[in-house]
């Protein structure tokens, strides 16, 4: 059995499907090969071998010829990642080959067909509905954030109005206290 993994590049999105080896056609097959779509009951798509890994995990390469693992000095992906410029490793890969030691085989969409990836893999309708609710929670989230800025608003609004009116009614205060000072040396000056 290969895990086709079929990837889209309209939509950025994959998709998983199990097939028999003999059903897919894919025995023989190198990285960079386009196969029809038949096989996985997609009709009038064409996909093109990206990559792969065998039953222990061990990625394809392009560069390598045949089905045999080889042990390889790397300097870049696939099966190394380097984390310093200049870096190389001595790993295990598998060659650009499809056998019957591969696993997982990985494509992309070339010729896409009347119906969509999604509908056809019957992932369509979930994909409704997760983007249904994503746009509820996003409506959620400015209603919540609407009610909250006009709660907030009389608030800041009020705030601003007492501290004036509590500034303005101790100016007034200590204005009519200053007052009676005044007047009285006023009067005592005039007696």
């Amino acid at each position: 059995m290969f895990k086709i993994v079929v990837s889209d590049p309209k939509t950025r999105r994959t998709y998983q499907k199990e097939v028999g080896e003999k059903e897919s056609g894919l025995m023989g097959r190198k990285i960079g090969d386009k196969v029809k779509g038949d096989f996985l009951g997609l009709h009038g798509y064409e996909f093109q071998v990206t990559g792969g890994s065998d039953k222990q995990g061990f990625p394809m390469r392009q560069d390598i010829p045949g089905a045999a693992r080889k042990k390889m000095l790397l300097t870049g992906g696939p099966g190394f990642h380097p984390t310093e410029g200049g870096e190389r490793r001595r790993k295990i890969v598998r060659g650009n080959t499809v056998s019957e030691e591969i696993a997982q085989v990985n494509m992309k969409a070339v010729v896409h067909g009347k119906d969509s990836l999604a509908k056809l893999f019957g992932k369509e309708e979930k994909e409704e509905k997760k983007e249904a609710k994503a746009e509820h929670k996003h409506e959620e989230k400015k209603e919540e954030h609407k009610t909250e800025a006009h709660e907030h608003k009389p608030e800041h609004a009020e705030a601003k109005h007492d501290k004036p009116a509590e500034h303005k009614a101790e100016h007034k205060a200590e204005a009519h206290e200053h007052k009676p000072e005044h007047t009285e040396t006023k009067e005592h000056k005039k007696e």
